[in-house]
């Protein structure tokens, strides 16, 4: 879900600001035991208006800041992700379920702790409550991995996730993340900046 729009690179910045007509489209999908992780399309608004409006969701992905969307805000911040990011929608036997994106890093305290490293970040969310702690998300963030690692390369993964958010935390951490030797734990007050590197990855096979 969206998030993170403080302290961003003037590339993401100028995204954000002026974002592209339609979605940056890809060619890539990923196929997990359960879920198909395919390219997010300009078809795909519907699902995306109602997750980014349900409060239950919300409260998890954007605290108290967001209590709901308009469908030209909902276009607007997913457009200028895109551009910078592959941007999947999360399908679970044919039903789309949450979305989720592996983007080049644009918070720039991250991209300077790493410079001439290919540095990205996960974003991941599950819109139907009803589906939360059934291992889809981890299912997800795994094909992520493999797909950024093993495919494009990127030196370091990061996972930018609330302080209060225990499950999300666990979650990346049974897949390796972890908050970087001798950096402090949270980026901010209410955020912690959990990372793994292709070594480590490479290790844990």
């Amino acid at each position: 879900m969206p998030c993170d729009a403080h302290a961003t690179t003037d590339e993401h910045r100028e995204a954000l600001a002026h974002p592209p007509a339609t979605l940056r489209p890809h060619d890539v999908t990923l196929r997990g035991p359960r879920l198909l992780l395919r390219p997010l399309t300009e078809d795909d608004w519907a699902p995306l208006l109602a997750w980014n409006n349900d409060a239950e969701v919300l409260a998890w992905t954007e605290g108290d800041e967001i209590a709901s969307r308009t469908l030209d805000e909902v276009q607007r911040i997913y457009r200028a992700i895109s551009v910078n990011s592959h941007c999947f929608l999360m399908e679970l036997d044919g039903t789309p379920i949450g979305e989720c994106w592996l983007q080049r890093m644009n918070l720039e305290r991250l991209v300077a702790r790493h410079l001439g490293e290919d540095v990205r970040r996960i974003d991941i969310a599950i819109g139907l409550p009803a589906l939360w702690g059934r291992g889809l998300g981890r299912e997800a963030v795994g094909l992520l991995l493999d797909f950024g690692f093993r495919r494009e390369g990127v030196d370091v993964i990061y996972a930018c996730v609330d302080a209060g958010n225990v499950r999300s935390r666990r979650m990346f951490e049974s897949l390796g993340f972890a908050v970087e030797s001798g950096m402090d734990s949270a980026g901010t007050d209410d955020d912690l900046d959990l990372a793994l590197r292709r070594g480590d990855y490479a290790s844990a096979d």
